[in-house]
């Protein structure tokens, strides 16, 4: 690294230093004394070691004879071994045994217990200490280590210090450098699992690592993330950007708590060791229940990149633990506050890594469990099993088995993806069932209102349990039943530290045009609005334009894509439709098998479909079971998977490189769909979409939200649920008295036939109703339900009607037929695709404001029918190919030459200039379009043919008009 800024560096190393020793209470070790204690080939400070087991276990000194040089070098000999095999963590946890010590040999007093006085008085006994300047090794005695801390007399963390103030400019890059070049891993010091990890330390940034492998080594960052979302380090107005490292995480207890309660090693292969922001959520998550207890509702806005499976297996090991002083009379003790902790996943691969993340993690398996059935979960919450792991699918099954045989206990609820796991009935059952305040199979004599009563109270979240909710896109009804965001990762951050790759880079999108002929003569009459639906949604699953689409993906491929990732890449083919994906599975396979390069795609979907007169499969397509296509998907030869609304979420694989859309992608399903590819590996430098559904501007819109921390705009008020009974109530479906009846026959257990004689009366008022109510009475009965389900889980005060109603009408809405007749059946039948063309538009870079997101609360209301608007089929057909057609233009490049120059021709006109400076938006627009009126009839003359289609092809024409007054108005701006 060249000579050292001895300056710079060595007041930044004094700082660390002097606060280590004068605030933390750690001795200083001075570079003198410690070339004397430090034994190079054992790594550790042999004088602060054998001090420590003297003091602390003087028996075991004793017996060990460490006073003697061939008894102590047997002892480090076996201290060696130990941590070698298993560990500097393991070895601080756990300590060693050596004969003929007849205990274990306690190397550091980690266990701080509330009900156990001398716990604090044993951890006193350790020595924590620091020491600078450190000349570790045997081979180079010139080598020196700027800081190392020391546990006890074994080294834990070791940093290397770079000033930006020295005259080097040197930054934690350099710092970096020098771990790779001249920190061996052949050194004792820095061998794998020796120490807990190694920092790279400036005044603005850190980083650090737990293994270090000469030019291969990883650095991740260890900061604590900017104001504005971004990566880095806020301003200090006290001291250095970095000093939380010394000040904070160098704590004593700290320390203690990220050895015993953060840092494992996995599989002997890494050393785990929390990122910042993982630190931060579990501990301020786990200090806010020590402070505030049970019954309290988190939300965790976490991205992908965050490492949310090891968050989720921290928080519940550090959950289960967790105590509060209760005072008893004059006895005081720390009692633990939960008795189980449920961690709740929504996908089945995903429960199974947390599972096997946690099952990692805690070495007493009787601690964890697994719920494979309803019946499991039921009893390992009756039995208090301490980390219980199940999929939100068993909750619904509980209400009615548990009874009140949980009342009394408490629960910490860690939730993955909380936006499907706590929305709906799922989460009212849970709600229910571990709050236990209702059993509807009670035969005892009851009063209906108190029943009810029950029923509201066991709807709302309940007081015996937190909920820990993780999510990186947070949706509405998230935000409104778990507040405010508590702890940020935010999506900039994770993209900026380089865990997320940014996908909305190198993003292509094309446009299709269609042209269709009716092929009938008479010209029959259909509803025009779905008459478009339908043709759109028949045309784009239509072999030919499949067959073009599947090209251009296949082209791509071969000449882009495979050769990325050192030659692994893979791709994913988005279909609207299990149909289309069949359709594309078997083009893309019959042009990679004539590109003889031994490549082969998959295709997932769930259920079976009519294909050709065959009822075809997943697994009769790809040629074995379903359940494999992920693990064969990892296989070489296979390198296109083509899904139909599976794998769009929760499936993680790092060498997905391209993504080929042809779906529309609307809000989070853009945002989750999409970040399939954001994943990082090695060799992985990019990602690229292919997007033949959607327009940059949507998916820019669908991802703004989630950059950095999402908002609630707006929350649903609940007075709305009046004014929507009030709608209900008025199309007289039901009267007072049937609603009380059906409710107390439902809360008797009562026979379902005498419930279903009152829905009966119920479903023949609907059906005489005109199709207008029809449609309105059964939006607004669905709306409530939805609606209510959500609101009791966080009203204060419960509403006995609408509990009656509730109930009421999720008997009914089953039962209610579906209202409106399709006005465009058989359009089908009546129209030919004449001609398709895809076109190539351009490869950009979508850029997201740098901002936090919003998003608005649920409607409540009923729908209005929309009147159809009938139009002859010609008109359908005509209309279809004005707008999705594509114009045969006879000089084309004139055409394309004279658009551009548009907007130049338009800031010629004086009025509009000034306008455009000195007046509001709609004077701005009014001029805009008086200005390019004028243009247009001076281009008449020489170019005709565009004049012509801006004159009488109105969809041109709007066209037109908004993208020249956009790039005008981009250049204003």
């Amino acid at each position: 690294m060249g000579i050292r800024d001895t300056k710079m560096e060595a007041e930044l190393e004094k700082n660390i230093i002097d606060y280590l020793q004068e605030k933390q209470g750690y001795r200083y070790i001075k570079a003198d004394e410690m070339k004397l204690a430090f034994n190079r080939k054992y790594a550790l400070d042999e004088v602060r070691l054998l001090e420590f087991i003297e003091k602390s276990q003087p028996r075991v000194f004793k017996e060990l004879s460490l006073d003697i040089e061939s008894k102590k070098e047997s002892f480090l000999k076996q201290l060696d071994l130990c941590i070698r095999k298993d560990g500097i963590v393991s070895v601080l946890k756990n300590g060693i045994n050596h004969y003929p010590a007849t205990s274990t040999i306690s190397l550091f007093y980690h266990a701080l217990d509330g009900n156990r006085e001398s716990s604090y008085k044993e951890f006193e006994q350790n020595i924590f200490s620091v020491t600078n300047q450190l000349t570790f090794s045997e081979r180079n005695k010139g080598l020196e280590l700027d800081i190392a801390i020391f546990i006890n007399g074994l080294p834990i963390i070791t940093m290397e210090l770079k000033s930006r103030a020295s005259s080097t400019g040197w930054t934690y890059k350099d710092a970096e450098e020098q771990y790779k070049n001249d920190r061996k891993p052949i050194e004792p010091l820095f061998s794998f699992k020796r120490c807990m990890a190694h920092f790279a330390v400036d005044e603005n940034f850190i980083t650090f690592t737990t293994k270090l492998d000469d030019k291969n080594t990883v650095f991740m960052p260890f900061n604590k993330g900017t104001e504005n979302g971004g990566s880095g380090n806020p301003i200090n107005p006290n001291g250095t950007m970095t000093d939380y490292l010394w000040k904070d995480f160098l704590d004593k207890k700290v320390l203690t708590s990220l050895i015993k309660d953060f840092s494992y090693v996995d599989n002997n292969k890494v050393l785990v060791f929390p990122r910042y922001h993982q630190y931060r959520v579990v501990t301020k998550l786990v200090e806010d229940v020590m402070k505030n207890g049970v019954g309290k509702n988190y939300l965790i806005q976490h991205s992908a990149g965050s490492g949310k499976s090891n968050s989720i297996t921290w928080l519940a090991y550090r959950l289960v633990e967790v105590a509060r002083k209760v005072q008893n009379g004059d006895i005081s003790k720390f009692e633990k506050i939960f008795n189980s902790v449920i961690v709740v996943t929504d996908r089945l691969n995903l429960d199974k890594q947390i599972d096997d993340n946690i099952r990692k993690f805690i070495d007493v398996r009787s601690v964890v469990g697994h719920a494979s059935s309803s019946t499991d979960l039921k009893n390992l919450l009756v039995n208090e099993k301490k980390i219980i792991i199940a999929t939100i699918q068993k909750f619904p099954y509980l209400l009615e088995k548990i009874g009140t045989e949980l009342k009394g206990k408490n629960f910490a609820i860690i939730i993955d993806e909380a936006h499907s796991s706590q929305s709906g009935r799922a989460a009212a059952s849970l709600n229910m069932a571990v709050s236990a305040t209702i059993d509807i199979n009670d035969d005892n004599d009851f009063e209906i209102e108190d029943k009810l009563n029950e029923l509201i109270e066991a709807r709302k979240m309940p007081e015996n349990a937190s909920f820990f909710a993780f999510t990186a896109t947070p949706k509405a009804k998230t935000l409104q039943m778990f507040g405010n965001v508590f702890d940020l990762y935010s999506m900039k951050q994770a993209i900026e530290e380089g865990f997320i790759l940014d996908v909305l880079k190198n993003y292509t999108y094309y446009e299709n045009f269609y042209k269709i002929k009716k092929s009938v003569e008479d010209n029959p009459i259909f509803d025009k609005k779905k008459a478009q639906k339908k043709i759109r949604k028949y045309v784009e699953c239509q072999e030919f334009p499949i067959r073009e689409k599947a090209e251009v993906m296949v082209e791509h491929f071969l000449h882009n894509t495979a050769t990325k990732i050192a030659g692994q890449a893979k791709a994913m083919v988005v279909t609207q439709s299990i149909l289309s994906a069949i359709e594309y599975y078997h083009c893309i396979n019959d042009m990679l098998k004539k590109s003889n390069t031994g490549y082969e795609a998959l295709i997932a979907f769930s259920g079976e479909k009519e294909y050709n007169g065959k009822t075809v499969t997943e697994a009769s397509l790809n040629g074995f079971p379903d359940n494999e296509t992920v693990t064969k998907f990892k296989e070489a030869k296979y390198k296109l998977l083509i899904v139909a609304d599976k794998y769009q979420t929760g499936y993680d694989e790092p060498l997905l490189h391209t993504m080929y859309v042809d779906k529309v992608l609307n809000d989070v399903k853009a945002v989750q769909t999409l970040s399939r590819l954001n994943r990082c590996t090695k060799n992985k430098i990019d990602t690229c979409i292919i997007d033949f559904a959607n327009k940059p501007e949507h998916i820019q819109e669908a991802f703004q939200p989630y950059y950095k921390e999402t908002k609630l705009d707006g929350e649903v008020d609940p007075n709305k649920l009046f004014n929507l009974l009030s709608v209900l109530d008025s199309k007289y479906v039901y009267e007072k008295d049937e609603v009380d009846e059906l409710v107390e026959l439902f809360l008797k257990n009562c026979s379902r036939d005498k419930i279903d004689n009152i829905i009966d009366v119920a479903v023949e008022r609907y059906n005489a109703l005109s199709e207008e109510d029809q449609v309105e009475f059964k939006s607004g009965v669905k709306s409530f339900i939805r609606t209510y389900n959500f609101l009791a889980s966080i009203l204060v005060v419960g509403q006995i009607e609408w509990e009656k109603k509730v109930i009421f009408f999720e008997h009914l809405i089953h039962r209610l037929p579906t209202p409106t007749e399709d006005l465009a059946k058989g359009i089908l039948e009546t129209i030919d695709l004449e001609s398709y063309r895809l076109e190539k538009k351009n490869t950009i870079d979508i850029i997201l404001e740098d901002k936090d997101g919003a998003i608005e609360g649920a409607g409540i209301g009923a729908a209005r029918k929309s009147e159809a608007e009938l139009t002859p089929l010609e008109n359908i057909v005509s209309t279809f190919n004005d707008v999705f057609g594509n114009i045969e233009w006879q000089d084309k490049d004139n055409v394309i030459r004279q658009i551009k120059e548009l907007p130049e021709m338009v800031m010629k006109n004086d009025k509009f200039k000034n306008a455009l400076i000195n007046s509001d938006f709609e004077n701005i627009k009014r001029e805009y379009s008086i200005a390019l009126r004028d243009v247009f009839k001076n281009i008449m003359k020489d170019n005709m043919e565009l004049f012509g289609q801006w004159t009488n092809n109105s969809d041109f024409k709007k066209w037109i008009d908004n993208a020249i007054f956009e790039e005008i108005m981009t250049l204003r701006n």
